[in-house]
C-alpha cells in the first residue's frame, strides 16, 4: 500500500463556511451523536487488521492476526485490511451495509504515552502544549455551539446531553449542564482464575511439564499484580465489556426518546500480557463490544439512521508485540463511525504502509488523521457547523471532511 492521501482521492477538504450535508438538514434535534470511548488505548491492530504489511506478522508472531482465508484469519475489508473475527456477527454486517467506516492514523499530537495526560487531552480538544482548562470539554463545547442563547433564553429548543457514566467525564463538563447516570455497574475479569490454575498444574504433576507449567503460572501472576494496578487505574471507573449489550440497548431507548448528545465509556483495553490473538482476552472483549454497538444501532430503530457513533481510545499500541506476548503504550490508533446515514464500506482518511521504517520513533503507528480536525469535519457535515463555529469547538483547529456522513 503507498502512502496515499484518500482526504483528495474522496474530495475532502478544508471545511469552508457554507459546508453541510444531507444529515444536517434533518435538523439538529433528530440528529443523535454518541461517543464511546475505549480507555486503556486498546491494540488497533488487532481490530483492523494491516493484512498487506509483512512487518506486521514479523513483529508479532505470537498475537498476529492471520490473513484472511487462513484459521482464525481475519475478515477482509479491503487489499490492505480486514476486520478482527470476533467482529464477524456484529460489525461486519454493518460495514458491508456501509454504515461502518474505520479512520486508522488517527489520534492525538500528545506525546506522554500517559493514559491519564492523554484521555485529559482528548476529552478537552484544546490545542496540545497551551494552557489547559478543565472547566471545558469539547462535547460541552459543541451543545453550547447547538443551543444559541439570546440572553439566557435558549434561541431554539435545547439539545439535551447526557453522560452514561458513574461520573461526570471533561468532555461533558463545561458552560452547559449536563446530567449524568450511570446505567450499568457491571464489571467482569476475564482468564484462568486460581482455581482453574491449580486444577491445569495437578494435571502435569509428575510429567516433564510439571515445572514449566507451574514456572508459567507464577510468572503470569506475579505480571498480572504489576500490571491489574495500572489497567484499573486507565479505565477509570469506566464499564467493562461485560454486559455491556444491555447497557448499549437502555442508551439506545434514552437517546432514541430524549438525548441527542451520549458519552459512555467502556474499560479494560490495557493489554500489557496475554492479550491473544483470534482468541483470547482481547478478542472477548472486541466480541462484547461489538454486540453491544449492534444492539444500539438495532435499539435505535428509525432514529439509527439520523445517529452517529464515533468509537476512539487515547492511543493505539506498539506496532510489536512484548515479552509478555501483549502490547505497550503506544500512538497512534482507529477510530471507528458508525450510523445509518454514514458513508461506511470503508478504510478512511489519509493513510501509509505499515514498515519498519514508517513508524513512529520506530515503534508505533503515526498519526496521520487529528483528532480534532476529524471530529470538527464531522461535525461539520452533521450539524452544518460553519468553519468559525467548528473553531469554537475546537480552537485552532479547521475541520478535516471525510464525508463520514
Amino acid at each position: 500500500m503507498q502512502r496515499r492521501h484518500l482526504l483528495q482521492a474522496l474530495g475532502a477538504s478544508a471545511l469552508g463556511v457554507n459546508s453541510a450535508s444531507a444529515m444536517a438538514a434533518t435538523g439538529a434535534q433528530d440528529t443523535r451523536f454518541l461517543l464511546v470511548f475505549l480507555r486503556g488505548g486498546y491494540d488497533c491492530a488487532s481490530l483492523l487488521v494491516p493484512t498487506a504489511s509483512s512487518y506486521y506478522y514479523e513483529t508479532r508472531p505470537n498475537i498476529a492476526i492471520a490473513r484472511p482465508g487462513q484459521e482464525g484469519g481475519a475478515l477482509p475489508l479491503t487489499p490492505d485490511w480486514g476486520l478482527h473475527p470476533a467482529l464477524a456477527e456484529s460489525m461486519l454486517p454493518l460495514y458491508q451495509q456501509r454504515q461502518l467506516a474505520f479512520v486508522p492514523f488517527a489520534g492525538t499530537d500528545d506525546l506522554s504515552r500517559s493514559h491519564f495526560d492523554t484521555q485529559d487531552s482528548m476529552e478537552l480538544g484544546q490545542p496540545v502544549g497551551g494552557r489547559r482548562d478543565y472547566r471545558s470539554g469539547f462535547l460541552n463545547r459543541l451543545v453550547a455551539e447547538l443551543n444559541p442563547r439570546t440572553g439566557n433564553t435558549p434561541a431554539t429548543a435545547a439539545l439535551q446531553p447526557m453522560a452514561f457514566t458513574s461520573t461526570l467525564p471533561l468532555v461533558l463538563r463545561g458552560a452547559v449542564d449536563v446530567p449524568n447516570t450511570l446505567l450499568s455497574a457491571a464489571a467482569g475479569r476475564s482468564g484462568v482464575d486460581a482455581r482453574q490454575a491449580q486444577l491445569i498444574e495437578s494435571m502435569y504433576r509428575g510429567t516433564p511439564l510439571a515445572t514449566p507449567v507451574a514456572e508459567g503460572f507464577a510468572t503470569r501472576e506475579e505480571v498480572a499484580r504489576t500490571m491489574q494496578g495500572e489497567m484499573e487505574a486507565a479505565s477509570r471507573n469506566a464499564l467493562s465489556t461485560k454486559g455491556f449489550e444491555g447497557t448499549a440497548r437502555r442508551m439506545a431507548k434514552l437517546m432514541q426518546a430524549r438525548y441527542q448528545i451520549g458519552f459512555v465509556d467502556v474499560g479494560g483495553w490495557d493489554t500489557h500480557v496475554g492479550q491473544g490473538a483470534a482468541t483470547g482476552t482481547l478478542a472477548n472483549r472486541f466480541e462484547e463490544l461489538g454486540r453491544g454497538l449492534a444492539g444500539f444501532a438495532d435499539e435505535m430503530g428509525p432514529a439509527w439512521k439520523h445517529t452517529v457513533v464515533v468509537v476512539v481510545s487515547e492511543f493505539g499500541r506498539t506496532f510489536r508485540e512484548n515479552g509478555n506476548r501483549g502490547t505497550d503504550h503506544g500512538h497512534g490508533t482507529v477510530f471507528w463511525v458508525l450510523g445509518g446515514g454514514v458513508g461506511g464500506g470503508r478504510v478512511a482518511g489519509e493513510q501509509q504502509a505499515l514498515t519498519a521504517t514508517t513508524l513512529f520513533q520506530n515503534r508505533d503507528y503515526p498519526v496521520l488523521n487529528d483528532y480534532r480536525a476529524v471530529l470538527g469535519g464531522l461535525f461539520a457535515r452533521m450539524y452544518g457547523l460553519n468553519a468559525a463555529a467548528v473553531a469554537r469547538v475546537f480552537p485552532g483547529t479547521k475541520g478535516v471532511d471525510l464525508r463520514l456522513v
